[in-house]
């Protein structure tokens, strides 16, 4: 239990300064707004593209472990989609953007740091592996879905053609692909740009979280806590429970499975707010969930690694 809080802590700790930082007006709101666009623009797409440039993906590259992951993550896409819409009567758009909060796990911030804690640094391979084809796919349903939500009705071609243009234009999405490009290719980043990239790259995770602090102040969970508890039961339960059942049948070898289950298990990261902010669907939602759900990991990480031994 000491081990996550000594991680988790500090997440909050970054959360809260940029909270306590709008909420009594020592930073002003119009410059959350700033610093996400920076966070999702610029610093987050540096930071994909140089991990992804940089992953060996022949270390832990085992399509059982992928499998049984994302069969686990879909099935909370699909879960937290569902639910929103039948359950709580959201619109298709919002239901997506909180079927995207259940599929979304905080794999870098929170799985390698637990993982590596919990069973060492020589089971990454099989965490690395997952977050190599994590935004891709991630980012590929979700748009996906949300494109079709709001093209319902039409035809077909032109709802693909929106797909595909939306894919596109997501700079996200094309910082993951140029980093599988520079992967696969073998071809090296010259120093003075990995520098560059370096830079950048530090600043992305604590702008986003202090971005993500300020935002909470504008959107809080009142009115909305059922759903809220819904993306947290999906996404810290039904995600990894589907991951281990599956992983349990198809066998996965013991260093690479419980990493897969562990990093199911991880709250939703703070690109569920930034998918939802930007399509600007069910972002208080988002937001809140992404806070409520990283204090729950707490225990429920710690329920997981009972279960996993």
């Amino acid at each position: 239990m000491q081990a996550l809080l000594d991680v988790i802590l500090p997440v909050f700790l970054v959360i809260g300064f940029g909270y306590i930082a709008v909420w009594r007006q020592f930073f002003p709101e119009s410059g959350v707004d700033a610093l996400m666009k920076f966070s999702q623009h610029f610093a987050i797409p540096c930071l994909l593209f140089s991990a992804i440039a940089g992953i060996d993906l022949s270390q832990g590259l085992d399509t059982r472990l992928l499998a049984s992951f994302y069969a686990g993550a879909a099935s909370g896409f699909a879960i937290g989609l569902l639910g929103a819409r039948f359950l709580f009567d959201r619109d298709w758009e919002d239901a997506v953007a909180i079927g995207f909060a259940c599929l979304f796990s905080n794999s870098v911030l929170l799985g390698l740091a637990i993982n590596e804690r919990a069973y060492g640094t020589d089971a990454l391979a099989g965490a690395y592996a997952i977050i190599a084809f994590h935004s891709p796919f991630c980012y590929g349903l979700g748009i996906t879905a949300m494109e079709i939500a709001r093209n319902r009705g039409g035809a077909p071609l032109d709802t693909a053609k929106s797909v595909l243009r939306a894919m596109f234009r997501n700079v996200l999405v094309l910082a993951i692909i140029a980093g599988f490009v520079v992967n696969l290719t073998g071809l090296s980043i010259p120093g003075v740009m990995q520098d560059a990239l370096d830079l950048v790259i530090r600043a992305a995770l604590p702008t986003a979280l202090f971005a993500l602090g300020g935002v909470l102040v504008a959107y809080r969970p009142e009115g909305d806590m059922r759903v809220i508890i819904w993306i947290c039961g999906v996404s810290l339960l039904v995600h990894p429970g589907v991951t281990y059942m599956v992983g349990s049948a198809l066998a996965v070898p013991s260093d690479l499975f419980r990493p897969a289950v562990m990093t199911a298990a991880m709250a939703p990261g703070v690109n569920a707010y930034i998918f939802a902010n930007m399509y600007g669907r069910a972002k208080r939602v988002a937001a809140s969930s992404v806070l409520v759900a990283t204090a729950a990991t707490l225990l429920t990480a710690w329920l997981w690694l009972i279960v996993l031994g």
